[in-house]
């Protein structure tokens, strides 16, 4: 049968022209509807894995870094090696590690008394339980027993039980002593071992990273890789209750529990596709945030980095686009990171863009005044990080951060102006962050012990102006 042309109607829809045959969609409409049906769900897919994706590639970089496998402890620490990092602190040391529950049972972590701050995650970076100074032990040591999905919880004396909703347990604390000797005695006190092994466990290996292969890492994967590693979780994983609709989305595009990935070249181009579209959404939900309540302080472009609840998950939903936001520019959280108790913890506000609304650029003079009196207990810092990889800048000088504990150039009230640019500012060289011309770059100012006057938003932050 031919068909007539006035047997087809056309709607002009936001996705292009659509062809309907007396209300069926024709052939080349069917086909374009499906196309950007999977493109669609790719994009929402994209921002779904980004938690499961970071912790997916820290374990990539771990490996490639250190050889660094589960029950493996390494630590990150100094600008070389946390090139390959989402948004890290260079001022204090990472010490990083896992357990893979579904091969060695329920695992032992024994972490060391002493100022160590930090969080036991699962592989969607939902905090199970702080370590350190605002977990259990509070500071004073302990031992932890992670136990997976479907194992049974052995009687554990003197133990803090943590049952975890994936098999793979990812573990990480900051060493925040200021004295170096003891921060570094922190960096290899931790142990872990499987509970069956307690009675005599083995050694814990302590690994730093190769700085050379760190330079070679990208830090964030982009296209087909992004993709192959959410296939990897999601086949190793058990699948969340809250997850099945995202993965139902990804069969069509060869995605699927038990199966190997082996897109074809349809599922090949929109995944690539959805992961070009997903990650610029991505960038918009994170450098302009919209939840309400995100701005510091109505006076400066400062917001708050973490708008997601550690646990992710609250009464009537789970926070898709919080996590996203927070999970595109960094990686872990801990319930200490969004501390609400002063003196406790440590606070993180970021500034995207200028005094003017316009993104940072490596080619130009920038100051940030940091006004007088801080509110915190530890120390401050800002750190320097590159758009494109939100890992920290990269100079010939090999330094994105200054701190509080930096020997810094203060002005007579207090304040300390930094400087971020491409040569060093005359008299102020020990204030300076070097930038790179054509390079853009986004701050994180950090507060270690947080006060009162954090909380209560007394303490202003101006923003960070152009320097004429």
């Amino acid at each position: 049968m031919t068909l007539t042309h006035e047997a087809i109607e056309t709607v002009q829809t936001p996705i292009g022209p659509l062809d309907f045959e007396l209300g069926l969609p024709t052939e080349k409409t069917v086909t374009h509807l499906f196309d950007q049906m999977d493109f669609q769900r790719a994009c929402q897919a994209y921002l779904w894995a980004l938690p499961m994706v970071g912790f997916a590639h820290s374990r990539v970089i771990h490996r490639k870094v250190g050889g660094v496998g589960p029950g493996d402890v390494i630590t990150y620490e100094g600008y070389e090696a946390l090139g390959a990092i989402l948004t890290p602190n260079v001022t204090t040391p990472y010490v990083v590690f896992y357990a893979d529950l579904g091969r060695s049972g329920p695992t032992v972590v024994e972490v060391p008394a002493g100022q160590i701050a930090g969080s036991a995650m699962d592989f969607w970076q939902r905090a199970l339980v702080d370590i350190g100074l605002t977990g259990p032990d509070k500071g004073n040591g302990g031992k932890y027993l992670f136990v997976g999905p479907g194992q049974d919880a052995p009687k554990a004396d003197n133990m803090v039980v943590v049952h975890s909703p994936t098999l793979t347990v990812f573990c990480f604390y900051r060493a925040i002593d200021p004295d170096p000797a003891k921060a570094e005695a922190l960096k290899t006190s931790v142990r872990i071992y499987p509970w069956s092994q307690r009675e005599n466990p083995p050694a814990t290996r302590y690994l730093t990273p190769d700085v050379n292969e760190v330079a070679k890492l990208r830090p964030v994967p982009r296209g087909m890789e992004y993709w192959e590693l959410v296939a990897q979780v999601i086949d190793e994983e058990p699948v969340q209750d809250r997850d099945r609709f995202f993965v139902a989305m990804l069969r069509p595009l060869g995605i699927e529990k038990g199966k190997p990935f082996k897109p074809n070249a349809r599922q090949k181009k929109i995944l690539t596709d959805g992961a070009l579209v997903g990650e610029a959404m991505a960038k918009a939900n994170s450098f302009d945030k919209r939840f309400d309540g995100s701005r510091y302080r109505p006076d400066a472009r400062w917001d708050y980095v973490v708008m997601a609840d550690p646990a992710q998950d609250l009464e009537h939903y789970s926070q898709l686009d919080e996590r996203a936001a927070y999970f595109y520019e960094a990686v872990v959280l801990s319930k200490g990171m969004i501390t609400k108790t002063p003196g406790q913890g440590q606070a993180y506000l970021a500034s995207y863009r200028d005094k003017n609304g316009h993104a940072f650029d490596g080619e130009r003079m920038y100051r940030l005044r940091v006004p007088p009196r801080p509110p915190m207990k530890q120390f401050w810092s800002v750190t320097l990080y590159d758009v494109d990889t939100r890992a920290v800048i990269q100079n010939e000088e090999r330094i994105a951060e200054r701190s509080s504990r930096d020997d810094l150039m203060t002005n007579g009230d207090g304040s300390v102006d930094l400087y971020f640019g491409p040569t060093a500012p005359r008299g102020f060289g020990k204030n300076w962050v070097p930038t790179t011309p054509g390079k853009s770059w986004f701050a994180y100012l950090r507060l270690y012990a947080p006060t009162e006057a954090y909380f209560d938003k007394s303490w202003p932050l101006p923003d960070i102006e152009p320097v004429p």
